[in-house]
Parts: C-alpha cells; sequence; structure tokens
C-alpha cells in the first residue's frame, strides 16, 4: 500500500484522536503524511489540538502501529478504505459521527446500487426468521445490498437467506475482520464474501466489548437507504440502529407483531411514535423510496435548461448521476450551503424538474 495509506491508519490508529479530530487536521494539513511531518507549533493551530494531543502525534508511534497493521491486513487479504479515498461510502460524508476508515474483506462497491439494513433481536422467533427470508427474496434482482450485523437472530437469518438467494450481503461488525463474533457464525461470513463481504471500523485483533456494538450499529444505519425492524423488544440494538437511521434522515421501517410477543414491542411501539413506517411487504419499501423494480435509468436524460443558473445545473446533474440524494448529500456533493439549497430545492420542485421523497430525498421529476 502507498505511503500515504500508512499515514492515514497511522492517525487512526494515534491514541486522543476521533473522527472530528482526524477530519480537520487533514483539512487543515492537506493529507496525512503532511500532519506527521508538522511541527508541535501549527500541529496546536488546529481547533481542538493541544499541546499534549500534538506531542502524542509528534512521537510518531502510530506509524510503527500503522506498519505493522498494513502487513497483517495483506496476511488475511483486507483492504482499508480511509474517507478520502473513492471507495469510501459516500453515504458517510454528511454524517457527523461517521467513521473515517474502514476495514473490509470481501467483494462489494459501498457506492453501488441501493442498500436496505435489516435488524432486530437475537431471539427471533420463527415468525422473524421467516419474514427475513421473505424481505430477501423480494429484494432479490432489484439491485439490492442487505446490510445487518452478524449476530445471532434476525442478522444471521437475513445474512443467511442472502447467501442461498445470491442477494448481495454486508454485516457490519464489533471486532476486527479477523475475529468474527460469534464464531459459530465464521463459515456463514466466509460464504458472505462471494458476493458482499464483511466491514468494521476496528483494527485487527479488536475482541467483542458491549461499548462497541452501538457504535457499530450506526455503521448499519448510515450505508442503508432504508432500514426494517423485524423484531425488537422493548430496548435493544435494533432501536438503537432505528433511531441512528432516523437522526440520518433514513427511512425506517418495522414490522407489526402479536401483542402478546415481547419480541414485538418494539417494533408496535416505533410504528405507535411515527418513528417508523408500517411495514407489509417490500412494496411498501419501493414505494416509498420511488424505487424501479429493475433498478435502472429509463432514458437518456435531455440536456439542461438554457435558463439553469450554474448551481441549478449542478443539483439536477448530481440527481441524474445518484437518482436520489439526501439534502445533507446535495449540499457535500454539490458545496452548496443548506441555508442556499433549500430554496433552489424548492424552486426546481415547483418548476416540476424534481420531487421530494421521503426522509429528506429528492429526486428528478
Amino acid at each position: 500500500m502507498s505511503d500515504e495509506k500508512i499515514y492515514q491508519l497511522a492517525l487512526h490508529l494515534t491514541n486522543g484522536l476521533g473522527s472530528v479530530l482526524i477530519r480537520q487536521l487533514i483539512a487543515h494539513f492537506g493529507s496525512a503524511q503532511k500532519i506527521f511531518q508538522a511541527n508541535l507549533k501549527s500541529l496546536t493551530r488546529v481547533n481542538g489540538i493541544g499541546e499534549a494531543t500534538a506531542r502524542i502525534i509528534l512521537q510518531k508511534e502510530g506509524i510503527r502501529e500503522a506498519e505493522n497493521e498494513l502487513k497483517k491486513l495483506a496476511s488475511v487479504d483486507g483492504k482499508l478504505l480511509f474517507y478520502t479515498d473513492p471507495e469510501f461510502p459516500t453515504r458517510f460524508k454528511s454524517l457527523y459521527d461517521a467513521p473515517v476508515l474502514l476495514y473490509g474483506k470481501g467483494n462489494f462497491n459501498l457506492n453501488e446500487g441501493r442498500f436496505v439494513g435489516v435488524v432486530g433481536t437475537r431471539k427471533a422467533t420463527d415468525y422473524g426468521k421467516n419474514t427475513c427470508e421473505q424481505i430477501v427474496e423480494g429484494l432479490a434482482n432489484k439491485g439490492v445490498t442487505i446490510v445487518s450485523g452478524l449476530a445471532y437472530g434476525i442478522d444471521i437469518a437475513t445474512h443467511r437467506a442472502c447467501v442461498k438467494l445470491r442477494v448481495p450481503t454486508l454485516g457490519a461488525m464489533a471486532t476486527g475482520i479477523d475475529l468474527i463474533y460469534p464464531s459459530t457464525h465464521a463459515k456463514t461470513a466466509q460464504e458472505m464474501q462471494v458476493n458482499g463481504g464483511i466491514l468494521t471500523e476496528y483494527p485487527l485483533g479488536t475482541k467483542p466489548d458491549f461499548m462497541r456494538f452501538p457504535a457499530r450499529n450506526r455503521i448499519i444505519a448510515g450505508l442503508s437507504d432504508a432500514i426494517i425492524v423485524v423484531e425488537a423488544a422493548e430496548k435493544g440494538g435494533a432501536l438503537i440502529t432505528a433511531e441512528y437511521a432516523n437522526n440520518y434522515n433514513r427511512d425506517v421501517f418495522a414490522v407489526p407483531g402479536n401483542l402478546s410477543n415481547s419480541y414485538s414491542t418494539g417494533c408496535n411501539q416505533l410504528i405507535r411514535t411515527h418513528k417508523a413506517q408500517i411495514f407489509t411487504g417490500v412494496d411498501d419499501l419501493m414505494d416509498a423510496l420511488s424505487w424501479l423494480p429493475d433498478g435502472t435509468a429509463s432514458t437518456t436524460p435531455p440536456p439542461l435548461p438554457e435558463h439553469f443558473t450554474q448551481a441549478e445545473s449542478t443539483i439536477v446533474s448530481l440527481l441524474r448521476q445518484k437518482g436520489e440524494m439526501q439534502i445533507d448529500e446535495l449540499a457535500w456533493e454539490s458545496q452548496i450551503h443548506l441555508g442556499k439549497l433549500s430554496p433552489l430545492l424548492l424552486n426546481l420542485e415547483l418548476q416540476g424538474y424534481l420531487r421530494s421523497l421521503p426522509g429528506k430525498k429528492f429526486a428528478l421529476a
């Protein structure tokens, strides 16, 4: 791998640096390598970098760690994606708490096609497992990659249905990619890598810790265009994922369940409090997101009107490329401030050029 990749990983492994500070350092210096070449005075000019943190960076312990980590990563056939890489998920770029680095293993493109997260309780009922299979079967051949967390219950039922039906699937993990948890799911994780794979923000050798699982859930929510909660108790990881998804302006769906079943309480509660739309079948999701069944564009787009401003042309061009975009993603990609972007979108909608969708998304009319 390139020297820059070593420095990027070194930032990630340096104590005291979280995703926000790493982004600020890259924005200030332009590259990871230049950060480690900087002096104490220039480092402390960056907002949030005190003298103690600057001295930790200057010790360059992270570089030595990164060199060893990359050797181990190559030995397990893993890959590394930094947030400045073209392959890094564009869906993460507008999220305030997204990771800046991902370890991955498998065969996937995180920016191609549609992504749907399926989550739920670890103590899934037969009803829940059957629902997972129905969801996967309904999304097959629709250009969808299904994301879940490789956990017991709903997660693994979903992944196994994907493997069986050859639907692309990704498993977001709270461990290193070399340590599948639970270990009984290792075979499924291996099979997923043929048409999908596994992802984590944690270094190799990271063992399961209950504190890391909620953070893992934000990756599932952030990667997905929509989240389906199949079964969930009154409290648990599935509801945390739904909360993240709502904060990220993703569409959330919940499968209604038996009132006497404790593992339907969470889903029914999401529907009752209007934090999720009711899910009765894949058509509910396809209609809400305005997805065509085959996922393809219909015709060659006409030329842009001559009266369009540069900003309007940029917005329409981006929507032609992406199909549909959230307002935060549009602001990031177009570099138009949200305060200016909102009236532009309203004007284009009134003129009939685009339409607004649930979850603060927009698409061409």
